[in-house]
């Protein structure tokens, strides 16, 4: 009856009295589907009245929540919150955490210790494989810059071919290049580190990374070797031979010596014990060369180069070698071919003969461009063939290219694309046969006790994860108890966990997990416990708000809801909020979270799964006031003055519906998307802005920033200048300013900063990004001491309501020595902005004493993963000689957020107070997260030479 009344809602055009540009429009679905009995229209009519007054009346957006109030009470309002949730409201048992699908450790730091002495201290041929380790450690950390450099650096230190083309490839992936529309797989950035030229080059050469590419040398030296070839390339004289090659009814003359010298098989041959050595012409047929190849082997012989051979005769050669062990000239054919390898037509056509001849160096070459042309080549029966299937891995094998690296690299990408597939569990096999450190085990075994419990094989499931127990994985017991506890054993599973518990100092996960074996108060507890000693996990957050929608607290509910979604934004707690909101008929609240969850997943489902989230914005949009496109610009305008980044993203998909080739929007996205720390969500509007950009310029400007953000910092400079050659634009020059000064430090590269923002500032641009060029030159303008005209810069940019700007001119007061003036600047950001962590924090360095920690307990409520509060409050302690509740006030934030620095200051506290060991070990973990830390440098190195004394 609901739904059917919704319907007859939805097709109405209820929006046809409201002429002019709309952002959201109505589509008719049809006539609507009778309702039972013939009485819907009564209701039909009030609710379409009752709407038409909604949007008639709100013609500003009210500042309320943005209920839709019925004219007659709340039973029209009741109909449609229903109909907007026909699965339901949010049930806990619906909402259970997921298993992680990375190692994870007890005593982290002593792992990232661990690994830092053993990098320091292996050999220089082995370095690459311990920073694929250095990894698998860091994805438990979720930061993509942290495993970016862990992949550069294994790539700097690779030896071998196999290991470059997979490193190269997987750095490419990162940036996912494949959805950059008129790339290519074999494109490269001017640099060893994935141009698919170096990777063919065998050798350990860590500098050369760095180093212009292959690609952009000049290559004379083919060209020189292939002119000298034209006058060499005849096949030996009569008189020259002494010796024929009998083929069918055809000899190829050759001189025997040359023919000797390509392999001990022919010297044997020729010179040796067999008849062939006496004998002039010799019978050649059955082995499978033809006399075109023969010739071409006799010059070979002559000249050890391949020339301009077509690639059937050099095919022909790489058999020949194969069967008669020529070394010298399978290396020849081996390399040549690999160089023909430029696409995916001639990966497919060459591949199988690399692996019939073992050709090293060609399937190599065949394997960078399927490497490259991942996720969606997986789906080619061929390719899946080749990596999936046992049969694929030990022919890979003989020819050297099976190893864990690459079905690492497979199989992350297997997880991401569909967890439960056969693909991916064929690829973790894989995995697994190719495991040798007890890591790798570790990994293979927890991830495929993961895929096998999401496919609800609950005893495969156990078994896997019990294996990788049994070789050192602690936290694959999460996965035991869960398996255990599908099988109907809850009480094995609660005692699994509570052994946990007690057998290792306790952290939030392990809470979080007896939790869900325990009833009542006891699962509250232990959620109340994870949070307090982990403050990040999201589960205990939205079990709470469950809880609180389930005793009809819905007001509460969002309250804490809210409280995961202010520091750590994700689809789960963005669906939640919003499913409550619709619950407490907040449909315009609703409609944010649904638009914001779509920016960072698009395909995301809504209710366990079961709706997509288009349609539910469908449901939700003709609820809520309708706004035209200068309505859309002034609320961006408001929201991101107010620092309301959720709110910019809803308003930014809402301009998106009905522009989705705006460039300039999808940009405005990924810069929302990065202030709130969902970096593969920002890349992935970089991407669709550099592909809906209309002009040459504007593209270089999105690829450089793509290549910024991905640690090319001197490719992005690159792109910018490019770009600004071909037209100068503010976005060029910002960006150009923007890397130099990240790339450099000192008066001049200010100098030149300020140039650049000065120069983007005079080309046309919105006040969103004016504003920002503001604030970055009245940042520079500080950092030199000219505080008048970084006055000027902040003054400028608040008056065109760039909110942030507070904080530069609080910092500039500050160095005026005008204290009150700089907490004053600062109290003005904290009213204005919605995330405000950042304001109370920065303020509390401009008060003292009570006020100081008044407004960091703040921030800890905000934001937890805030580091400052936690150093001056154990810097405080410290200085009050209380120096254990230092280290302790330390350590509790290190146990859910190891951050070097809270490491640096930790083991410097060790060593004021004599405690070398801890102090070794704090400063090694914070090297392994920041090995250019210099001041942790200091402290390692004056701790260890004194022990050394």
């Amino acid at each position: 009856m609901q739904h059917n009344i919704f319907t007859s809602m939805r097709s109405l055009k209820l929006i046809d009295g409201c002429k002019g540009t709309q952002v959201y429009a109505i589509n008719p679905t049809g006539p609507p589907p009778p309702a039972p009995g013939g009485g819907g229209g009564g209701v039909g009519d009030k609710l379409l009245h009752h709407l038409q007054d909604h949007l008639r009346v709100n013609s500003v957006r009210s500042k309320s929540n943005g209920t839709c109030q019925a004219p007659n009470g709340h039973t029209t309002v009741n109909v449609v919150t229903k109909s907007l949730l026909p699965f339901g409201l949010p049930e806990i048992d619906q909402i259970e955490p997921q298993i992680e699908p990375c190692l994870k450790f007890v005593d982290f730091v002593e792992t990232l210790a661990d690994l830092y002495r053993r990098i320091e201290s292996c050999p220089q041929f082995e370095k690459s494989g311990l920073y694929i380790e250095q990894y698998a450690v860091f994805r438990g950390l979720s930061d993509p810059k942290l495993l970016r450099r862990s992949l550069r650096s294994a790539r700097q230190h690779a030896v071998d071919v196999h290991a470059k083309v997979v490193l190269a490839a997987w750095l490419r992936f990162e940036r996912r290049e494949d959805e950059l529309i008129g790339t290519s797989s074999m494109d490269c950035h001017g640099r060893n580190l994935e141009c698919p030229k170096a990777t063919l080059v065998s050798g350990y050469d860590p500098e050369s990374i760095n180093d212009p590419c292959i690609c952009t040398r000049n290559p004379r030296e083919d060209i020189d070797d292939d002119t000298m070839m034209e006058g060499e390339e005849c096949s030996t004289s009569e008189e020259e031979g002494d010796m024929s090659f009998c083929i069918g009814d055809q000899e190829v003359r050759c001189v025997r010596y040359n023919i000797a010298s390509l392999s001990r098989p022919f010297k044997a041959m020729l010179y040796g014990d067999f008849t062939e050595s006496r004998r002039e012409k010799i019978n050649f047929t059955q082995n499978g060369i033809s006399v075109e190849g023969m010739r071409a082997a006799e010059i070979f012989s002559k000249t050890k180069r391949l020339g301009s051979f077509d690639i059937r005769l050099v095919l022909e050669l790489l058999s020949l070698a194969n069967k008669f062990c020529c070394d010298e000239m399978k290396a020849a054919c081996d390399a040549h071919l690999a160089s023909l390898v430029c696409n995916m037509e001639d990966a497919m056509l060459l591949i199988e003969y690399g692996l019939e001849e073992r050709a090293y160096l060609l399937v190599a070459a065949c394997l960078q461009v399927f490497l490259r042309e991942l996720p969606s080549l997986m789906h080619n029966p061929k390719v899946a063939k080749l990596f999936c299937t046992s049969e694929g891995k030990e022919r890979l094998d003989l020819v050297g290219h099976a190893s864990f690296l690459l079905y690492y690299f497979l199989s992350q990408i297997a997880l991401e694309e569909e967890l439960k597939s056969n693909t991916t569990v064929m690829l973790l096999e894989r995995l697994l046969e190719c495991a040798t450190e007890a890591w790798e085990k570790q990994l293979a075994y927890h991830q495929l006790g993961i895929v096998f419990l999401e496919r609800k094989e609950y005893k495969d499931a156990q078994n896997w994860f019990e294996a990788a127990v049994e070789v050192g994985h602690v936290y694959s017991q999460v996965g035991v108890a869960r398996a255990k506890y599908n099988r109907g054993h809850k009480y094995t599973a609660y005692k699994l966990m509570n052994s946990l518990i007690s057998d290792y100092t306790p952290v939030g996960w392990m809470y979080q997990e007896r939790s869900l074996y325990c009833i009542g108060k006891e699962r509250v507890a232990d959620l109340n416990t994870a949070t307090e000693l982990d403050p990040t996990l999201s589960y205990p957050y939205k079990y709470r708000a469950v809880a609180l929608v389930g005793e009809n607290k819905i007001g509460a509910a969002i309250s804490e809801i809210n409280k995961i979604i202010g520091f750590k934004v994700s689809p789960d707690c963005l669906e939640l909020r919003a499913w409550i909101s619709i619950a407490l008929e907040d449909y315009e609240g609703a409609l944010r979270d649904v638009q914001a969850l779509l920016t960072l997943d698009p395909n995301y489902m809504m209710f366990h799964r079961k709706m997509q989230g288009d349609h539910l914005v469908e449901l939700l949009s003709p609820l809520i006031q309708q706004w035209s496109r200068a309505d859309c610009w002034m609320q961006l305008y408001d929201r991101w003055s107010s620092v309301d980044d959720i709110g910019s993203l809803a308003v930014v998909h809402h301009m998106l519906t009905h522009d989705p080739g705006k460039s300039l929007l999808r940009f405005r996205q990924s810069l929302l998307l990065l202030r709130l720390n969902c970096q593969k969500a920002a890349m992935r509007s970089l991407r669709l802005a550099r592909n809906c950009s209309t002009s040459e310029h504007e593209r270089l400007v999105y690829e450089g920033w793509i290549l910024y953000d991905t640690g090319h910092r001197e490719e992005a400079l690159a792109k910018a200048e490019e770009s600004i050659s071909i037209q100068r634009s503010f976005e060029a020059f910002f960006l150009k300013a923007y890397a130099l000064a990240d790339s450099n430090v000192g008066g001049e590269s200010s100098t030149d900063v300020v140039q650049l923002l000065e120069e983007a500032l005079r080309c046309p641009s919105d006040g969103l990004r004016k504003g920002q060029a503001l604030n970055n030159l009245g940042a520079v303008y500080a950092d030199c001491n000219k505080l008048d005209l970084a006055t000027d810069c902040y003054m400028n940019a608040l008056n065109i309501k760039h909110t942030r700007a507070h904080q530069g001119l609080a910092r500039v007061y500050l160095l005026k020595n005008q204290r009150k003036a700089a907490y004053e600047e600062m109290t003005k950001l904290i009213e204005k902005a919605w995330n405000n962590a950042s304001a109370y924090e920065k303020r509390s360095e401009y008060c003292d004493g009570d006020m100081a920690k008044s407004d960091l307990n703040r921030v800890i409520q905000l934001d937890p993963m805030r580091t400052y509060p936690y150093k001056y409050r154990a810097a405080v302690l410290m200085d009050d000689h209380k120096e254990s509740e230092a280290i302790a006030e330390l350590t509790r934030a290190i146990a859910f957020r190891p951050d070097f620095q809270l490491l640096h200051l930790r083991g410097a506290f060790h060593e004021s107070m004599g405690d070398h060991v801890s102090t070794i070990r704090d400063c090694e973990a914070a090297l392994c997260l920041e090995p250019s830390h210099a001041d942790t440098h200091d402290t390692y190195n004056k701790v260890r030479e004194h022990i050394e004394e």
